[in-house]
């Protein structure tokens, strides 16, 4: 099985979408299935305003279906609702072509935090967007029940996974700073949340992995965090396996892929009780979700980093991918479908 995946997310961005997408093409061939992309790297581009990292594809509609129909795909999966993504939809419906889509992230309450866009309205030009796909690929429990009751059709489940031999515990401690560490991994930016995380009483330390917009404000404003920088591969590994809580203050993803990351580093997690730290925690013991973030912050402290990595392994890769391709091959046996 040729699967074509279109998405508007891809390097030199490094995020939850890339990593999913890239971890698929990874496990394919263990499911009989060829993967291959079409991402912003073929088109010119430019960055999305007040999201720079996010690169804009500059094409047309004809241009995206006469480059899925060379590709000549079994099935074609549209990732991401940018450009790329609203093309490829169109093309599909041009081609007779059935199509999945995914639900990553909550762009309607990002849009609605930096411009005065209401975001009914946005869910609604989501919802037209994903009403035509085969099924509606999703990260948790959480966000199937909120999509359904906005209107949304035709969900199915598709988990996360982390790599557990990059991410486990280490004895090297690599952060040389006072006790206890509390660490925060991902995007610099408004929609993070971070200011609930960097506001905290805490002893110790906090410490901050990732840029983007919001960092040179956050660092003039909380001067005694350490801010890292964006770190990948081993020395984003050494980091978490240093800390000891990791703090998720984020209100608005989806799932959270750094959750994974830290429970199999051993590293126990304290977030608010949303979306994302509801499903991937649960009653696992592995964290502490509560409404008052540095209440679990100090909770977390308590928490045997054992009992943390042998949760995060639960999460593969592989379970992943096996849910992915087996919601293709769902929509492949639905009645009258065109692939």
């Amino acid at each position: 099985m040729r699967v074509l995946i279109v998405t508007d997310a891809w390097w030199p961005q490094v995020n939850g979408v890339v990593r999913s997408l890239e971890s698929m093409a990874e496990q394919a061939p263990s499911f009989g299935a060829q993967v291959s992309f079409l991402t912003p790297e073929r088109f010119r581009s430019f960055p999305m305003p007040t999201y720079p990292e996010i690169r804009l594809s500059l094409t047309r509609s004809d241009g995206i279906g006469r480059m899925i129909a060379e590709s000549d795909p079994d099935h074609v999966h549209i990732a991401t609702e940018g450009p790329l993504g609203f093309f490829a939809r169109f093309a599909c419906q041009r081609q007779g072509r059935g199509f999945t889509t995914s639900y990553h992230t909550r762009f309607p309450e990002y849009l609605a935090a930096r411009l005065p866009v209401p975001e009914r309205w946005s869910y609604g030009a989501l919802r037209w967007f994903h009403r035509e796909a085969k099924a509606l690929m999703v990260s948790t429990p959480s966000i199937e029940r909120e999509l359904r009751a906005r209107g949304f059709t035709n969900i199915v489940r598709w988990t996360r996974g982390v790599d557990t031999t990059l991410f486990h515990p280490r004895r090297e401690r690599v952060l040389d700073c006072y006790g206890p560490i509390f660490l925060y991994v991902g995007r610099v930016a408004v929609e993070k949340n971070l200011p609930a995380f960097l506001s905290l009483d805490l002893p110790g330390t906090k410490v901050v992995v990732g840029d983007g917009p919001a960092r040179p404000e956050l660092e003039r404003r909380f001067r005694q965090a350490r801010f890292l920088g964006a770190l990948t591969g081993e020395n984003l590994a050494r980091v978490y396996a240093s800390a000891d809580v990791f703090v998720f203050p984020s209100l608005t993803d989806t799932f959270g892929i750094v959750l994974l990351e830290a429970l199999a580093s051993g590293l126990p997690v304290a977030a608010f009780p949303v979306t994302g730290p509801v499903d991937v925690i649960g009653s696992s013991g592995c964290g502490v979700v509560d409404a008052d973030l540095r209440n679990a912050a100090l909770a977390a402290l308590g928490i045997s980093r054992t009992r943390c990595r042998a949760y995060g392994e639960t999460f593969t890769w592989r379970e992943s991918a096996r849910q992915f391709f087996s919601n293709i091959e769902a929509a492949h046996a639905g009645p009258n479908q065109k692939f």
